[in-house]
């Protein structure tokens, strides 16, 4: 561990003799590319990068060049397990091959520990003779930075293609960051280390925007024009990256996906302090001392918690975890950051779907074969969701025979309590400082639709949580089923990865070829409707999800 720790502090210093060694990977590169040349024709050569760990080898696919399973930081095993991410140092044999993914971080069905991977995707070029790290007239492209979704316990950066926003002019970064009870997790051992502590996935998150401002040039990207965006739990990362202290400087623009629940309302306390998650938990999760104790570390060490398996230490995690409010990484919760204006103040695009909660409706009910068909059963799951206190006023404003079925009246309480209305508080508060756009997706027929269900759902899923992610990725399938887009959704989709890849661009996503998008005001409260096939203003949002009237006064 001292010779590691060692090379680590060695790595850290990029003095004379890193920058000489910068300097052999780049001769290594022409020299590679020569080789390339000589034993093959142009359209057959690989694409090559040189980064502070080696020259790295990708592929090209559709007119993208993809760099995929670079390794940022040093595996986090054994003694480096909650611990800060650490640097990667270099390549076995100063090349890496970039053409396959790196492995998932350790999830339910599988995964590793050995998990802090990226991938970099840039547009090809029509000239394969000129890379655009040879070319000193070309201006670095902007980067868009993608954390991924999952409730902060599950996913990767695989699944994600962004290709429809390379094509744009963009560089894209996805990334994999620890998840579950090894990257979010306070326990009063390994607290008091001395080390940054309980938001080890965040941390991960930082180290990765940290390795982009470094080598992002290499593969002809602007450190200086780096986009961070996320979806669900990636985009609650956003919010959290745009509070932390520690990100200033890293991004100078932000896109928040769906990211809003758990923290702009007060009748939800799931962000707490590292004291709190140590010692008490939340309603949802329990308390470091009591996961240590029902992993068998009954003597709450950290030398036993370190050695407890991966698989064995996620197996009891909750959905979804939560970051901690750590005095260093968050020194307040994201509300009273950007209530406050303590924020790192960068323009935002930030969003949510017109029905979000419908998809955990139907993956906790109708696709395990327990629909909500009767008052009784969605009296029941209506309390479950909202506790004895916010229960009975729920109810009677979101009754059952109000809507065609009980999925439809969980999924409308779940969308506005949830999402859409703490959403719109984060985005007052953000609007008093930076400028900040804000939409709806709603699109009701997004994919999959309800007959591809085989008759297991009773309700339509409308614009569902995570519905609008294929309309700026390509994702291959839907809930296994074939991703299809119509041609007014393909006309929408379009629409929307010109604003994104715009704002990465500008910091503004608007351009002559679509609807003028107007940053948001708490005076007129319109937000920017994405409906097929071409984005409209919207003025209802407030009334349509009771937010005034039922939501803010709690």
């Amino acid at each position: 561990m001292k010779n590691s720790e060692e090379a680590n502090q060695r790595f850290d210093h990029w003095g004379f003799t890193s920058k000489a060694l910068l300097g052999v990977a780049a001769f290594c590169l022409v020299a590679l590319s020569s080789v390339a040349t000589a034993s093959a024709d142009d359209s057959s050569r690989a694409p090559i990068a040189v980064t502070e760990s080696g020259i790295v080898i990708g592929s090209t696919t559709d007119g993208v060049n993809e760099f995929l399973g670079i390794p940022y930081a040093a595996p986090p095993v054994g003694d480096l397990r909650w611990r800060p991410p650490k640097h990667y140092g270099r390549f076995p044999g100063f090349v890496l091959q970039a053409t396959q993914f790196g492995s998932e971080c350790t999830q339910a069905g599988g995964g590793s520990e050995n998990c802090l991977f990226l991938n970099v995707f840039t547009p090809g070029d029509k000239d394969k003779s000129d890379h655009p790290w040879h070319d000193r007239e070309r201006r670095p492209l902007p980067v868009m930075f993608w954390i991924h979704g999952g409730g902060l316990i599950d996913g990767s950066s695989t699944p994600y293609n962004p290709e429809q926003l390379v094509k744009k002019g963009v560089i894209v970064v996805t990334i994999n960051y620890r998840l579950g009870y090894l990257g979010f997790f306070a326990q009063s051992a390994i607290d008091a280390e001395g080390h940054l502590s309980g938001n080890y996935g965040l941390m991960d998150q930082q180290f990765a925007l940290q390795w982009v401002r470094r080598n992002i040039a290499g593969f002809g990207g602007d450190p200086d024009r780096v986009t961070i965006f996320g979806e669900s739990a990636g985009g609650q990362s956003v919010y959290a990256q745009l509070a932390s202290p520690l990100a200033s400087g890293m991004f100078r623009g932000a896109i928040a996906e769906s990211g809003s629940y758990a923290e702009f309302q007060d009748y939800f306390s799931n962000v707490v302090t590292l004291a709190v998650g140590e010692t008490t938990g939340t309603t949802s999760v329990p308390s470091g001392a009591a996961i240590a104790d029902s992993v068998g570390c009954t003597g709450q060490t950290a030398s036993c918690l370190r050695a407890v398996p991966a698989a064995t230490m996620i197996a009891q995690q909750p959905f979804p975890l939560y970051p901690f409010v750590d005095g260093t990484l968050l020194t307040q919760t994201i509300g009273a950051s950007f209530a406050s204006g303590q924020f790192n103040r960068v323009p935002v695009i930030s969003g949510t779907n017109h029905d979000e909660y419908r998809l955990f409706v139907a993956l906790d009910f109708d696709l395990v074969g327990k629909p909500i068909l009767t008052s009784a059963e969605y009296d029941t799951a209506s309390s479950a969701l909202w506790g004895p206190l916010l229960g009975p006023p729920v109810l009677a404003v979101y009754p059952f025979a109000s809507f065609p079925t009980g999925g439809q009246a969980l999924g409308t309480s779940g969308t506005d309590g949830v999402f859409s209305c703490p959403a719109r508080i984060a985005d007052q508060s953000l609007a008093k400082f930076v400028t900040t756009y804000t939409y709806e997706f709603n699109d009701e027929n997004a994919p999959p639709s309800q007959s591809e269900f085989g008759g297991l759902l009773t309700f339509p899923l409308g614009a569902y949580h995570s519905a609008e992610v294929p309309y700026l990725f390509t994702t291959g399938n839907i809930f296994g089923v074939p991703e299809v887009l119509s041609p007014q959704q393909v006309q929408l989709s379009d629409a929307m990865v010109s604003y994104w890849t715009q704002f990465a661009k500008t910091r503004d996503p608007n351009s002559s070829g679509e609807p003028h998008w107007t940053p948001y005001s708490a005076s007129t409260d319109e937000f920017q409707s994405f409906i097929p096939p071409t984005p409209v203003v919207e003025s209802n949002f407030n009334t349509g999800h009771l937010c005034s009237a039922f939501w803010d006064t709690f």
